[in-house]
C-alpha cells in the first residue's frame, strides 16, 4: 500500500472527521482521481513532438497516456478537426497516491524559487488545478533526452463539496500552499 493511502486511512480520515464534524466516515472527502494534461502546441504538425510528449508523460505518471484530438477546426490557430493537440492520463487508486507523493515530496521542492502553490486554484466544487511550467522537475526525466520543454496541468478531483473541504484534504496530505 502506498504511504499516502496509508496516511489517508490512518490519520487524515480521523482528523477531517473531527475538524468538520462529520457523522460518518463516508462523508469525509477523498481523492477520486488525478488527471495530468500536457498540451503539444505547434508540435501537433510533427509526430516527433507527440511521441516525445507521450514518452515523457508515461515516464512521469507510470501509466500509458492517450492522445487528445481537436473537437472542431479553428482557422485562427491553424487547427483542423481531429488533429492531435495534447496528451493526457487519468490516475486512480495506487498510481494516483504514488504520483501525488512523488509530486509533493520530490518534484515541487525542485521548482526554482518555489514559494508554495496557489490557494485560489479551486473550482468551487472541490477540485484543484495545479499548473507546472516544465516537466524537468521530475527526477525521471533526463535533460539530454528532452525534445522540448513543455508544461502540464495536474487536476486533483476530490469528493469534497466545497473549496474549504478540498483545501483541508490537500493540506492534510502535505500540499505546500502559499502562506
Amino acid at each position: 500500500m502506498s504511504n499516502f493511502k496509508e496516511l489517508y486511512n490512518k490519520t487524515i480520515i480521523d482528523s477531517l472527521k473531527k475538524k468538520n464534524n462529520y457523522s460518518s466516515v463516508m462523508e469525509v472527502p477523498k481523492l477520486e482521481k488525478i488527471v495530468i494534461n500536457m498540451g503539444i502546441g505547434e508540435g501537433s504538425k510533427d509526430s516527433k513532438f507527440i511521441d516525445a510528449a507521450l514518452k515523457d508523460l508515461e515516464i512521469i505518471s507510470g501509466q500509458k497516456p492517450i492522445v487528445t484530438k481537436a473537437r472542431k477546426s479553428i482557422a485562427g490557430f491553424k487547427l483542423r478537426e481531429g488533429q492531435s493537440v495534447g496528451v493526457k492520463v487519468t490516475l486512480r487508486g495506487e498510481n494516483m497516491y504514488n504520483f501525488m507523493e512523488k509530486l509533493i515530496k520530490v518534484a515541487l521542492p525542485r521548482v526554482r524559487d518555489f514559494r508554495g502553490v496557489s490557494k485560489t486554484a479551486f473550482d468551487g466544487k472541490g477540485n484543484y488545478t495545479l499548473g507546472i511550467k516544465e516537466q524537468l522537475i521530475f527526477p525521471e526525466i533526463e535533460y539530454d533526452n528532452v525534445v522540448k520543454v513543455r508544461g502540464m496541468d495536474v487536476v486533483f478531483v476530490t469528493t469534497a463539496k466545497t473549496n474549504e473541504e478540498a483545501y483541508d484534504l490537500l493540506a492534510a496530505f502535505g500540499m505546500p500552499f502559499r502562506r
